[in-house]
């Protein structure tokens, strides 16, 4: 048995499996974001290991005897976040995460500091990364700098608590701009024009390979056996490829998740940060991929169910009663107002921390399912805007897996088919996401193939591009494009 476990942002989410690659059972425990001010957005990292225990508790209540049979451990993470600790590894401050954009400001003095930034770290400087966060840290308290001696990403600070080892792999690595990522090595240049050096950093080993084993005290307590090997783990979008056998190039899948991916598997390190695409490493040897990613996707959905005092099940029904049934759907174009999903700014392909979340044509005729619906086509547009910038970058897809909580809905799942104009397929347990394939890394990490563990789960459903539906949403598409420039800067 092989335990994935997947520090989300809204949500720990575990994940058990058999030696036959299949799921036997998930638990996840609930949490909570902090935005003590405005851009601001924060955890407690204790809050991850204490929703990480519960999850632990509710399945191992449910799978005792499978649980106990866990061999290998996965890890899988929200990436970016930036966690400080002290030389006794206390936590310094409240982590701050991937969709925090108070560091917009460091991002231009990096990229100063910083002239190769580019080329070896083959991204933008934004400030959602890692490194314009400690730049901040340093500028705005300096006390707290000074005290910072290693910086961990989310899930590895998590492994911290598991193994006492401080480890990180590429995939994760590469999100935090000091990694040099053709080489999958720590860059001593960018840490330099952070005012670090290797010594802050974890040591790497590759996502499939073992980074230590659970601590013998932690595994009694589990009822685990001795020797449980933790495998380096992944990034979350790193992961979900890995859970939906996306391994070779030009294998690609959207994640609708709190944020929503466009990821594309790459056989070398291709990078074009002037489309704010990211080229981040994968989580298997000698693999890289390209990424556009938009920071709001299906948190869109779960805020607007909380502004109008419902839930997702409830609008999606009042959306499509039968979600199964494609084309018997009510056409809203005509009615429907136009969304831009910018509830915390927006990195691909804008890179503008500042961009506003906007309902744009509301009449007094418009309807509660008016706007469930334009909720959702906003998202498939800023998916369109990130796979343009994809397409620039030289990257070329006809067929994409959706993955994520996103992914049970029917609607929504040919709604990006038509606005995207490729093939969109849903896997059985696609919605497992990172967990999937943080367990699949732990598989590998006790002696698996890649072969062998990393297969594509069979497609539950395949969405195609309708051209009667796509010509209905080329227009609304054209119009969001123009309000998002319109409202720039205002």
């Amino acid at each position: 048995m092989y335990l994935g476990i997947d520090l989300g942002t809204s949500e720990v989410k575990l994940l058990l499996l058999d030696g036959d690659g299949r799921i036997v059972g998930t638990a996840g425990s609930a949490l909570t974001l902090s935005s003590p001010q405005p851009l601001w957005s924060e955890q407690n990292p204790v809050d991850w290991w204490r929703a990480t225990g519960e999850a632990v508790s509710r399945l191992r209540a449910a799978h005792p005897a499978e649980f106990a049979a866990v061999r290998g451990i996965g890890l899988s993470g929200q990436m970016h976040g930036a966690v400080l600790l002290d030389d006794g590894d206390a936590v310094l401050r409240p982590a701050i995460l991937w969709n925090d954009g108070r560091s917009h400001a460091e991002c231009a003095e990096l990229e100063a500091a910083a002239p190769r930034l580019h080329d070896i770290a083959g991204n933008l400087a934004m400030p959602g990364f890692t490194a314009p966060k400690l730049l901040w840290v340093r500028k705005h308290e300096p006390e707290t700098f000074a005290q910072v001696r290693s910086v961990l990403l989310p899930k590895d600070w998590l492994r911290l608590q598991l193994t006492g080892d401080k480890v990180s792999d590429p995939s994760d690595a590469a999100g935090t701009l000091w990694l040099d990522v053709a080489r999958r090595d720590w860059s001593d240049e960018l840490l330099a024009a952070c005012g670090l050096t290797r010594a802050h950093m974890p040591r790497l080993v590759e996502a499939s390979q073992p980074s230590g084993v659970l601590k013998p005290e932690l595994a009694k307590a589990w009822g685990l056996g001795p020797e449980v090997v933790v495998a380096g783990g992944a990034g979350d979008n790193a992961a979900s490829a890995i859970g939906i056998g996306a391994t070779r190039p030009g294998d690609g899948f959207i994640s609708l998740g709190t944020s929503g991916v466009l990821f594309v598997v790459n056989d070398r390190y291709r990078p074009n940060p002037a489309s704010a695409v990211h080229a981040f490493c994968h989580a298997l040897p000698q693999r890289w991929h390209q990424m556009s990613v938009m920071l709001s996707a299906a948190s869109c959905l779960r805020w607007f169910c909380q502004l109008v005092g419902s839930d997702e099940a409830t609008l999606l029904a009042e959306l499509a009663p039968d979600d199964s049934v494609v084309n018997d759907r009510v056409d809203r174009t005509a009615s429907a107002p136009i969304f831009l999903p910018y509830l915390a700014g927006e990195r691909t392909p804008h890179n503008d921390p500042f961009a506003p979340g906007v309902f744009h044509g509301l009449r007094s005729a418009t309807t509660r399912a008016d706007c469930t619906y334009a909720v959702l086509e906003g998202v498939a547009f800023g998916l369109a805007d990130g796979l343009d910038a994809l397409r620039a970058a030289g990257t070329e897809v006809h067929q994409l897996s959706l993955v994520g909580g996103g992914a049970r809905s029917a609607f929504w799942a040919g709604l990006i088919a038509d606005t995207l104009g490729v093939d969109v397929a849903v896997h059985a347990g696609s919605e497992a996401g990172g967990a999937l394939g943080a367990a699949r890394l732990g598989f590998l990490a006790a002696g698996g193939s890649v072969d062998a563990v990393c297969t594509r789960p069979p497609v539950a459903a395949l969405h195609c591009p309708d051209p009667a539906r796509a010509a209905r949403l080329a227009p609304r598409l054209a119009r969001f494009r123009d309000l998002y420039r319109r409202l720039r800067g205002a």
